[in-house]
């Protein structure tokens, strides 16, 4: 199921899973990789090109990825990993029923039993498209509806717990807009030859998919229409990936009598008593004008028609466990999305799987192995380092009120940290993992997954809680909780090696911190205090001044083309971009403040300042296919590699003087951004 995260402000983009520690070594010039420098590209130009050409040159796309970077590497050696520590799980005749190693071994041999995926075909799904065929009425519609959420089927709108904007200490209950087979409302609205032929072949892959349930071609075919109208009524109703930026937008409060008003057609009683969710009294409608449309569709569209698109989505939502002709489909209509040319190995597509479900009780066996404590120290002298730089900062900032500057250091103040791993590991128990069809095994895995999540409504906060596994190669920062996380998958190469010299560590490592603590003052992040409430707390006349700020940031990346014929979309980046440049900026001076700066030395002629910039851009080596670039563009907070590197160079002047950037270079902002 979608979970409801729009509080939650990650660092890369959503996917990238997982890392592998490399081999340390004592040599310190291995952080400076001087060999992926292209220097027939004038760093005032292109300084990420500089830093980064002959990596690029010698690491084409594989054919089954849509981009192939530092940290895609990172996490196929992670994935080979957990491969063997699921293949020895599989091999523990021994492992007691019920135990962690029995489910870990059992999911992975469901998984690669294309044997019997294949002989099975869609059987194992017999009852839940039974479950469609019986409805008779809009009771019967409203149920199924429910126990697709209950099972992870996106069936026109999503349900997940959340963090009270308004009262961070509690855990409410929140509906969101969903029901897209596409990645996004602007999938089905923009206009372009591009956009239209994705809506194309999204036609021709429903319609292939009815042909494999058993529907003749025709039928087939006009089902497809029926699910694309549906689904192009609700992407009109979405609201947009920039105003769900804003939390008030997404912040409505209802009793369940006011939600029964907004949505007459649908009894919340009733679907709150189907997902075991009673005596909730109200909840967060993110988005009311969807539902008022979805609200409509419930009485205008036929039950025929729902029942076509519950069993489009359905078979959408389990396809790629499915046998070979499922998966072939799916991976089809991925491909034009992505441009991905073919698809992973069965081994990887299981593991990328696991890893999702049963990712914490994996994360524990893989911090065991592969996370040393020293390392977590090192970066908590990072974070403590960071912290002191942003506190001189805000003491010092000419534009600041006193009233701000102290609600401002308050937040800093109260903001904390957490490395590696959460202090308290999920509790698997409840779990039913056999070595039947791997698909039931995925289904009774996303029903865990729900319920899990449900059984936080109305509960107190649970501060030791992450949302990401510890072998994950991100990090991110909870407005909410007032926390940044750092898993152990991001604390290794090219982001963090305890050998490396510090002028590359705090050009990666420590600008993840940096990016992270920042998110906590970025237009997203300024608006809750310390304390994680979603509350003002900034001066108008600062207040004014921020925004002038981060519009200065989303004016520059609304300038940057990608794919020839496509802008940036500013507004969608500014905070990822602003959280680039005040993290980047952070780490800089935190690395000017550190004794390990003082006893720095040149590398190759290179300053200790050019190694922190070079650290930096090399950490976001990259190829990446045009359409998965177009489709970043239109779902990801993050700009691409390239602009994360340029743009942020651009307005920093340290940088300009650490490599003599001229005036007239494109290196050089001609409108300086400043956050700090």
């Amino acid at each position: 199921m979608k979970r409801w995260l729009s509080a939650i402000l990650t660092f890369v983009v959503c996917g990238l899973s997982t890392g592998v520690s490399a081999t340390p070594s004592n040599d310190e010039s291995m952080g400076l990789r001087l060999d992926w420098l292209d220097k027939g590209i004038s760093s005032a130009q292109n300084f990420y090109a500089f830093a980064n050409g002959h990596w690029q040159q010698q690491h084409s796309i594989p054919s089954n990825y849509s981009r192939w970077s530092t940290i895609s590497i990172l996490d196929k050696k992670i994935l080979q990993m957990i491969q063997q520590m699921l293949i020895e799980a599989e091999k523990n005749k021994s492992a007691k029923p019920g135990s962690i190693q029995q489910k870990i071994g059992d999911f992975y041999f469901s998984g690669m039993d294309e044997v019997t995926i294949n002989r099975l075909g869609i059987a194992p799904l017999k009852s839940e498209f039974d479950k469609i065929e019986s409805i008779k009425n809009i009771q019967d519609l409203q149920a199924v509806i429910a126990y697709f959420q209950i099972i992870g089927v996106d069936s026109g709108f999503n349900f997940g717990s959340m963090q009270d904007f308004m009262n961070s200490e509690n855990m409410i209950g929140a509906v969101e807009q969903g029901g897209l087979g596409l990645p996004d409302r602007d999938y089905y609205l923009k206009e372009g030859k591009k956009f239209q032929q994705v809506r194309e072949a999204y036609i021709r892959y429903v319609t292939k998919m009815f042909e494999l349930l058993g529907d003749p071609s025709e039928q087939a075919a006009s089902e497809a229409n029926v699910v694309m109208t549906i689904e192009k009524t609700l992407a009109e109703a979405s609201m947009s990936k920039i105003d769900q930026r804003d939390p008030h937008n997404v912040y409505h409060m209802m009793t369940i009598s006011e939600l029964g008003k907004l949505t007459p057609n649908f009894s919340w009683p009733q679907f709150l008593n189907t997902i075991q969710l009673q005596g909730v009294k109200r909840l967060n409608m993110g988005m009311p004008e969807f539902f008022k449309k979805w609200n409509a569709l419930l009485q205008s569209v036929s039950l025929n028609d729902w029942k076509i698109y519950l069993r489009s989505h359905l078979i959408q939502s389990f396809s790629s466990f499915l046998s070979q002709a499922f998966v072939d489909e799916s991976f089809k209509m991925h491909s034009i999305i992505t441009g991905t040319k073919t698809q992973l190995p069965r081994w990887q597509r299981v593991v990328s799987t696991e890893n999702h479900v049963l990712g914490f009780a994996i994360g524990q066996w893989y911090v065991e192995k592969y996370f040393p404590a020293s390392s977590k120290k090192q970066v908590l002298d990072i974070v403590h380092n960071i912290r002191n730089v942003l506190r001189e900062d805000l003491q010092t900032l000419s534009w600041m009120t006193p009233e701000t500057r102290k609600a401002a250091l308050k937040k800093l103040d109260l903001m904390s940290a957490q490395v590696g791993y959460p202090s308290k590991w999920w509790d698997y128990s409840t779990l039913v993992i056999d070595r039947g069809p791997y698909v039931l095994n995925v289904k009774r895995a996303q029903v865990f997954l729900f319920k899990r999540d449900l059984h936080k409504i109305g509960k107190p906060i649970d501060k030791t809680e992450w949302e990401m596994n510890p072998q994950t190669i991100n990090a991110y920062y909870n407005p909410s909780m007032n926390i940044i996380y750092l898993p152990a998958g991001i604390l290794q190469p090219p982001f963090f090696d305890p050998h490396y010299p510090a002028s590359i560590n705090y050009g990666s490592i420590g600008y993840v911190i940096g990016h992270e603590i920042t998110h906590g003052f970025d237009d997203q992040g300024a608006q809750f205090d310390g304390h994680g409430n979603l509350k003002n707390w900034w001066k108008p006349q600062d207040l004014e001044k921020f925004k002038a700020a981060t519009q200065c940031i989303m004016e520059q990346y609304s300038q940057y083309k990608i794919d020839d014929d496509l802008f940036i979309q500013g507004k969608l980046v500014m905070g990822e971009a602003t959280a680039d440049l005040g993290g980047l900026l952070l780490a800089y001076r935190a690395f000017h403040a550190s004794t390990a700066y003082k006893n720095a030395k040149r590398i190759d002629g290179y300053t200790p300042d050019q190694q922190f910039f070079l650290g930096f851009a090399q950490s976001w080596a990259e190829n990446i296919r045009p359409e998965q670039l177009r489709n970043f563009n239109t779902v990801d907070p993050h700009p691409p590699a390239q602009y994360r590197v340029n743009g942020t160079l651009a307005n920093m002047p340290y940088f300009q003087s650490a490599f003599d950037i001229p005036e007239s270079s494109p290196m050089r902002s001609q409108h300086r951004c400043v956050i700090w």
